[in-house]
Formats: structure tokens, C-alpha cells, sequence
């Protein structure tokens, strides 16, 4: 027997009436509470810039042009990123007008970030970094990593430190200065990855997404590593990052957030968004498709997943509060298997698939019987091959709660056939 791989479209998931719930009574805000809802989802005024020359003011115009002729006159040639910044093409704009736009279009302000920027990744050897072996193995994919794109495009970094908060960890990494600065030379790493996907053209990708979990991050310890990090990236990435998204914001982020303000320009400050514990899914799913996000944050993307072809796209779908819904996947031959995954942003549900024969007086098949899913667990990944011809019904019962939750599912069929 041999498998032929086959594939179908999703039928829309059915839903069921919800069942009528009680108003909540109101409560009065906390101080705390009232700074999150303010902060949560908020649209950032950040405007990504096009990098087309014709979108520009005559002043910014101006200033390109000076910029590119007072680098030349101070150097013969130069480059960053494999670019050449004295070719005068469309790629150098891009680089040049990044600096530019880091100091509001200031000449000399801009010349001089970007030659000691030149003179840094000299230093630093910032150019061969991306293949070097920095021995940080049990950090990648966990601490920082790139991991899919967003809707738009733009590669998509992961940042999470909470690992720090184990103490002995923590002085692995950060217990003295070389160890400290062994570090940043790995997170600069993880950058240059990512900068190495864009674009550098007008109208392309030219920008990544940050996302920050600040779930049990470990304030007062990781302070002047987060203050080293931050300084390194503003004076030598200017816009290189469209967008960040800061997920499992404390109650105390305040406090955190007044701390790292003072290293931050109102440009930068503008691109963030901001998410309380408990709103991940829902945040990043405005963002990115289900099937680029992590697992562990309400997705479908597992590490290493993409090694066998690109991620299969995923459906979307809302379960609201008090309500049950039932995905029917039809048309499912005998000696076919389904392979599904399915997720509920913060579950705290029920969930079961059940396999129903087309045939009459079929008896449906607990494929997984019904069970209350944690709101820490990831993406459920299963299979069934089918001894006769039916169809899948995936259901999530969401009617003990009031809280409106994003999910998501994708599947594959692959026919059975018989060679001759």
C-alpha cells in the first residue's frame, strides 16, 4: 500500500447555540488594572517607513544626498551587511535613510552613528558572527530565536529570559564580565540571522518583529544585561525593528517599563504593544498567522517542524463565551488517515474528536475522549487512519466560561491506494 497525499478545505466549523450566561457584576479598577487595559492592543503611531525615494520630503531628499557625500569624502569604500553604502543604489538608500531617520534626518548627528556603527562592527566582528559557534546551544530556542514571519512579511524574533531566573543559569551566563559579554555576541547573533532575511529594498521587508516574553523574567537581575543589550541594538540596528511586542506584562511592568524608557527614543517607544498575562494568543494572533507562532504561545509551530516543507496555513476561528463548537472535517475515505492540529488560545476547556462512519448504523469512535485541556498546554497533534469512510468532528466546549478565546486548526488527508 502507498500513500498519496491529498488536499482538502476546511469546511467552517459548525457552531452551536451558546448558552445564555448572567451578566457580570461591574468592579471597580485598580490603579494596576486600569495602566494594562490602557496599554493592551494598543495601535502603535509607528509608520514603517516605504524607502521609496519618492515618498520622501525635499529636505529628507536633501539630507540623503549630503549624508551619501560626506561618507564618501571621509571613505573610499564601505559596506554593512554585504552592501555596499557608497554604490549609490537602491539598497545603500535603504541602509543610509535607516540612519537618517534615527536622528530625525540630522546630517552629521546621522554620519557620526553610522561610522562609529562601521567602527563597532569592525570591533565586534560583527560581519562573520552569524557562523560562528558561540557554545550557547541550550539557549537557542528558548532565550532568543527567529521563528516564522508576521502577516506582513517581517521575520519574527522571539525573546524570553525567564529560563534567568534559575540562579545557577544566571551565573552561567551573566556571572562576570566575560561571560556577560560572551553573551551579547550571541544575541547579536540571533539578530544578524534574522537581518540576513530582509529585503534592504523599497517597498520590501526591511524591518523584523520583536516579541518579549517578560513571563517570570528576572527584573533586577538581567537590569544591566537588558540596559548592554538595548544601548547595542539602538546605536546599531536603527530601524531595523517595525514592530514589539512585549506578551505576560506583570503587574509591576510600570515599574520595569520606567526603568528602560530613559535608553529608549519616542520613535522606538512608539512601536510597542503591550500584552497582559493571559492575552497572548489573542495579542499575537493579530500579528502573525497561528501556524508561525510558537506552541507554547497559543500557535502551531513547533521547532524544527518546518524541516520537512513549509508550515501547512491554519484556520482560524473564535469560541465564544458560553459556547461550543464542533469542526467537521467530511469526506474522509476507508484506509485514509487525518492528521490534525488544533489550539484554543488559554484553553481552560473541553475538548474531544470523535470519528463518525458515513454508513447508517455506523457507531461513532471516541478518536480522543472528552477532557479538560490546562491553559499552559500547547497544540493537539494527533492521527487516525479510518477503517471505513466517515468524517472527523474536532469539538471545544467553552461553555463553563464567559471569555471569548481565539483558536485555530489545520489538517491533512492522505489517501490510501493500492499499487498495481
Amino acid at each position: 500500500m502507498s500513500q498519496m497525499e491529498s488536499s482538502s478545505s476546511p469546511f467552517l466549523p459548525t457552531l452551536q447555540t451558546p448558552l445564555s450566561e448572567a451578566s457580570p457584576k461591574p468592579f471597580k479598577k485598580s490603579l494596576v488594572a486600569s495602566f494594562m487595559e490602557a496599554t493592551t492592543l494598543r495601535s502603535p503611531s509607528f509608520k514603517e517607513d516605504t524607502y521609496f525615494l519618492t515618498h520622501l520630503k525635499p529636505s529628507e531628499k536633501k539630507s540623503l544626498q549630503e549624508l551619501k557625500e560626506k561618507l564618501k569624502a571621509s571613505h573610499e569604500a564601505v559596506s554593512m551587511w554585504g552592501i555596499s553604502l557608497l554604490s549609490g543604489d537602491e539598497k545603500a538608500d535603504v541602509i543610509l535613510l535607516k540612519f537618517l531617520r534615527a536622528r530625525d534626518f540630522r546630517v552629521q548627528d546621522s554620519l557620526q552613528m553610522l561610522l562609529k556603527c562601521l567602527e563597532w562592527r569592525k570591533d565586534f566582528e560583527a560581519d562573520g558572527i552569524v557562523e560562528q559557534d558561540l557554545g550557547f546551544k541550550e539557549l537557542e530556542g528558548v532565550v532568543a530565536y527567529m521563528n516564522g514571519y508576521d502577516k506582513e512579511g517581517h521575520p519574527v524574533c522571539y525573546n524570553a529570559y525567564g529560563v534567568f531566573k534559575d540562579k545557577e543559569m544566571y551565573e552561567k551566563t551573566f556571572g562576570d564580565d566575560f561571560k556577560l559579554e560572551k553573551f551579547l555576541r550571541w544575541r547579536v547573533q540571533v539578530l544578524e540571522r534574522g537581518i540576513k532575511l530582509l529585503h534592504f529594498k523599497p517597498g520590501g521587508i526591511n524591518s523584523i518583529i520583536q516579541v518579549t516574553d517578560l513571563k517570570d523574567m528576572p527584573k533586577r537581575e538581567l537590569r544591566v544585561a537588558s540596559n548592554h543589550i538595548l544601548s547595542l541594538f539602538q546605536d546599531n540596528y536603527p530601524e531595523m525593528v517595525a514592530r514589539k511586542i512585549f506578551i505576560n506584562v506583570p503587574w509591576y511592568f510600570s515599574v520595569l517599563y520606567s526603568v528602560f524608557s530613559p535608553f529608549l527614543t519616542q520613535r522606538t517607544k512608539s512601536k510597542f504593544v503591550i500584552s497582559k498575562e493571559g492575552n497572548v494568543a489573542e495579542t499575537l494572533y493579530k500579528f502573525i498567522r497561528p501556524e508561525n507562532i510558537p506552541v507554547q504561545y497559543g500557535g502551531l509551530s513547533r521547532l524544527g517542524g518546518s524541516e520537512n516543507g513549509p508550515s501547512k496555513p491554519a484556520s482560524e476561528f473564535t469560541v465564544k463565551g458560553g459556547e461550543k463548537v464542533n469542526i467537521q472535517i467530511e469526506g474522509i475515505e476507508a484506509g485514509a488517515t487525518i492528521t490534525w492540529d488544533i489550539v484554543v488560545g488559554g484553553w481552560e476547556l473541553e475538548y474531544c474528536a470523535e470519528f463518525v462512519p458515513i454508513a447508517e448504523g455506523g457507531y461513532t469512535i471516541a478518536v480522543e475522549k472528552p477532557r479538560k485541556i490546562a491553559a499552559a498546554e500547547e497544540a493537539v497533534h494527533n492521527l487516525y487512519t479510518a477503517k471505513e469512510a466517515g468524517k472527523m468532528v474536532l469539538s471545544v466546549d467553552n461553555t463553563s466560561s464567559r471569555k471569548k478565546k481565539v483558536a485555530a486548526y489545520r489538517y491533512i488527508v492522505r489517501k490510501s491506494t493500492s499499487a498495481f
